[in-house]
């Protein structure tokens, strides 16, 4: 496997320069100035809020160009990861609510609502709350600006790992526009287009539409259903008013999707003889399905329950203005937007074929209104370059969540726990009284003469049965009610039962001032100072509404039952009681936490940026500097959260649902060069010390957040281009990232013990991104396209289960692969009209892009897999 992963890397690197000679033949001669054209180093970009070439600006920063994207077919911001190595997406439960982005190997866990990204995304200047809300589909894009570390002394919103600038294709005062109409497998079909263009010497509109459909790849084995399709659209409508002093630019946009996501295939099985597999498959071949799927996970293939779904709805809509006036000196900028998003999802979270548990009608809203306005200039002929700026958010998010237990639940947990029992019994016994002629735990304890028991059993069993009044024993009074609860199955129970409904809502209000500011002290030595003064309230109200049948005994065994926990204590001395409780009570669903719940917390920060920069010369810039980046804390949005007293806990309140804020400190040292019209050379090394990371993680029956005191992501990051003439562009970049939970960290007792001093999950230490695109001239005005991009990415874990304490590998691993995106065909001139084929993951490799551990299903690890090898032809007709 290895060897063609090798193979596929060394065929990609000749690719980009074998086509190098073939141009550089065709640009011996001397060059026409009315020939010359933009390279990739002449990009402007605006990450330092003012139009600076990219070369020399003392920032790490990828800057992707309309063309590229075009011709790499970039659709939404997860395609960003073929073309700038640092950058990565991760998709989990959920395309909406459960995608996450990484930069230098740091991100906040998805899968929860509660958690604002670590890497901020901004379309147009406004910042998008969740990464799932910025993954819908793109209109026709202008360029796309990665920035590297913390960011907040430029940005309106704060961000602690670094943040994603998206600039989309603007009104035009020509008339103008395109329709592009692509066909694949999978029955994918897409079609976009927009239309620009005058309404007087001042306004211009445009319209942007879309409509992307394809079928699922991930086949379900218990009926004819396939999941993660695409069923989506979108519409886009703006206006720009521009005068010689002002522009001012309106943006509407609506988008909607009715989507089946997101499938996760049985990846790897531990535990042995306790793996619940068999037991699943069990059950689930009683009713004629498939319980847990275990053919090769490369089949994309899993078991759902057939009355389950993964239904995923979403629908996202705003509108924003920016305002730009120049007022003489000084420039005024203002964004303003508002913002509408939900998902509704239902789900099948045993990820099996039995009906254990589901979600339905799960419902997360977010609706946000931000303001940013910034001033700036220039002041002693050029001296300084100064720009101060303030921010404000009101966030309100909701959540309702719907975690209920199907039809096969009280069965799952007898059949548990029958297994468990025939080993200490010699006969499987049971609780629930859903496994026909096996007989319930208490019947077998109280029926059964006292000295068939083990020996060390006896006086259990005997005080057992004096308090339930069957046999006399001295010093024992029967407990009333006992009886008849030890030989009755414990309530249980029914389908439909759990949260009805656990309702959420976290309003956030955040305000902030910054200011960021060039000193020029020489035409080569610049010095950058930049600080943020950030204050941010939460306020927490939940309501939760549980009415799982199963819980009943334990409820009772709280308010002090007699009965209850005289019978708990024999249970507890069994061993089986927490496993027991965990299993039918799942905190998820736990009734003992009914109530309503109010809190809230302030963060208030100040955080900063130094940069110095020296211009060697006109091609060479050195920069090293220091940034404090800030994330607040939050609410985990998440009942299972709550401190349960029936484990040794203080009961439920609304503070155990609060997480605090990380900080980092980051130091960065850089070099950036041209030595060449067409040749740029970046290096980048960076160290960051995140402290209280905010990390989501699995505890063994749900979901939790863990602040990891001390976190470290160190490393380096190379990006060259190479453009010899108009019609060829080769980018290339490496980056090693040393990312990983510091060995200080005591995780014992925690569910990330044993990370210690390992790297981030699923986060590799050295990729590879190559993208080479030649668009040489064919006659006549026709070039052809030969386009190819590749990412390689080494070996990660993927989950935290058992590390190896030799090789600190995980139950699951991705071992390096590369996935090869190619483009061949015809355009024009400038690109606007074309007919390609394309091809993405070209090798079809397989791979997961994360992984978890099912819940209540020890040793079961399920993956969702990464994207098949999808090909077809599109073409564009532009005017």
């Amino acid at each position: 496997m290895k060897t063609r992963h090798y193979v596929a890397v060394s065929t990609m690197a000749l690719l980009a320069f074998a086509a190098a000679p073939a141009a550089a033949q065709e640009a011996t001669a001397p060059v026409p100035q009315e020939e010359e054209f933009e390279s990739a180093g002449d990009i402007i970009v605006t990450a330092t809020r003012r139009e600076q070439s990219i070369q020399e600006i003392p920032i790490a920063v990828t800057a992707v160009p309309q063309s590229l994207l075009q011709n790499a077919g970039v659709q939404d911001i997860r395609g960003l990861e073929q073309l700038a190595p640092s950058i990565q997406s991760s998709t989990g439960q959920s395309s909406a609510t459960g995608t996450t982005l990484f930069i230098r190997g740091i991100t906040t866990a998805g899968d929860n609502p509660g958690f604002e990204p670590a890497v901020g995304v901004f379309i147009d200047g406004v910042y998008r709350a969740r990464a799932g809300v910025a993954v819908s589909e793109l209109p026709q894009l202008e360029r796309v600006e990665v920035l590297r570390g913390p960011q907040g002394t430029l940005f309106g919103r704060n961000t602690s790992a670094g943040a994603l600038s998206i600039f989309t294709a603007k009104p035009s005062f020509d008339l103008g526009g395109y329709a592009q109409a692509t066909y694949g497998n999978y029955n994918q079909i897409e079609l976009e287009g927009a239309v620009t263009g005058p309404i007087s010497e001042t306004i211009a509109l445009r319209i942007d539409g879309g409509y992307r459909k394809r079928d699922g790849y991930i086949e379900d084995v218990n009926s004819d259903r396939s999941i993660n399709d695409i069923n989506r659209y979108y519409v886009r409508g703006q206006a720009l008013f521009e005068t010689t002093d002002v522009t001012f630019r309106l943006i509407g946009d609506y988008y909607e999707t009715d989507e089946n996501c997101c499938g996760a295939v049985s990846a790897a099985r531990v535990g042995g003889a306790a793996n619940p597999t068999p037991l699943i498959d069990a059950i689930a071949g009683a009713q004629g399905l498939d319980g847990v799927y275990t053919g090769d996970p490369s089949e994309r293939r899993m078991a759902v329950s057939p009355n389950r779904a993964f239904t995923e709805k979403v629908r996202d809509y705003g509108v924003s203005g920016e305002l730009n006036w120049d007022l003489g000196g000084v420039s005024l900028t203002s964004i303003t937007a508002y913002r509408q998003w939900r998902a509704l999802r239902d789900q099948d979270i045993d990820f099996s074929g039995i009906d254990r548990a589901y979600r339905e009608d799960y419902l997360n809203e977010l609706g946000t209104i931000t303001q940013e306005l910034r001033l700036q200039g220039s002041a002693f002929d050029g001296g300084l370059d100064w720009l101060v700026g303030g921010f404000y958010l009101n966030e309100t998010n909701k959540l309702r969540d719907t975690v209920r237990v199907g039809n096969d639940a009280n069965r799952y947990v007898d059949s548990i726990f029958a297994n468990g029992l025939r080993a200490s019994f010699g006969t499987p016994l049971q609780f629930y009284g859903s496994l026909p002629g096996t007989p319930l735990l208490g019947q077998a304890l109280l029926g059964t003469p006292t000295g068939n028991f083990p020996a060390a059993l006896q006086p259990l069993v005997t005080l057992f049965k004096g308090q339930a009044g069957v046999q006399a024993v001295p010093g024992v009074t029967p407990i009333p009610g006992l009886l008849a609860l030890a030989t009755s199955p414990l309530p249980a129970a029914v389908a439909g039962q759990g949260n009805n409904n656990d309702d959420f809502r976290v309003k956030t209000n955040a305000v902030a001032l910054f200011t960021h500011n060039i000193i020029n002290f020489t035409d080569k030595l610049s010095l950058t100072l930049g600080a943020r003064w950030n204050y941010e309230k939460k306020e927490l109200d939940a309501t939760i509404n549980s009415n799982t049948g199963s819980c009943g005994f334990f409820n009772q065994v709280r308010s002090g039952n007699a009965a209850a926990n005289a019978y708990a204590f024999v249970l507890r001395q069994l061993g089986v009681y927490n496993n027991l409780f965990l299993l039918s009570c799942n905190p998820a669903l736990n009734s003992e936490f009914n109530g309503t719940y109010s809190d809230d917390f302030s963060d208030s920060q100040i955080t900063g940026t130094a940069k110095l920069a020296y211009k060697i010369n006109d091609d060479v810039l050195l920069y090293g500097g220091y940034d404090r980046g800030f994330k607040s804390g939050g609410y985990n949005m998440d009942q299972a959260t709550f401190d349960s007293v029936q484990l040794g806990g203080n009961g439920a309140q609304a503070s155990d649902l609060q997480f605090d804020g990380e900080t980092v400190d980051a130091y960065e040292i850089g070099l950036k060069t041209s030595p060449l019209r067409g040749l740029t050379f970046n290096i980048a090394g960076f160290y960051s010390k995140f402290n209280n990371l905010q990390s989501l993680v699995f505890s063994g029956n749900n979901f939790v957040v863990q602040n990891v005191d001390s976190t470290t992501s160190k490393g380096v990051e190379v990006e060259t281009t190479i453009q010899p003439d108009r019609n060829l562009l080769i980018r290339w970049g490496y980056s090693y990232i040393d990312a990983k939970y510091d060995e200080s960290n005591d995780f014992a007792g925690t569910p990330l013990q044993g990370q210690e001093g390992l790297q981030l999950l699923n986060q590799p230490k050295h990729t590879v991104t190559i993208a080479t695109t030649w668009t040489p001239e064919i006659g006549n005005g026709v070039h052809a396209l030969v386009h190819a991009d590749m990412r390689y990415n080494s070996e990660v874990n993927l989950n935290s289960t058992a590390p190896n304490p030799v090789t600190g590998e995980t139950a699951l691993r991705n071992q390096g692969y590369p996935l090869i995106n190619a483009r061949l065909g015809i355009q024009n001139s400038d690109g606007s009209r074309g007919l390609e084929f394309f091809v993405e993951n070209l090798t079809n490799e397989f791979y997961y892009i994360t992984s978890f551990p099912v819940p209540e299903q020890t040793g079961n690890i399920a993956g969702y897999p990464g994207l098949p090898r999808f090909y077809g032809i599109q073409a564009r007709f532009g005017f």
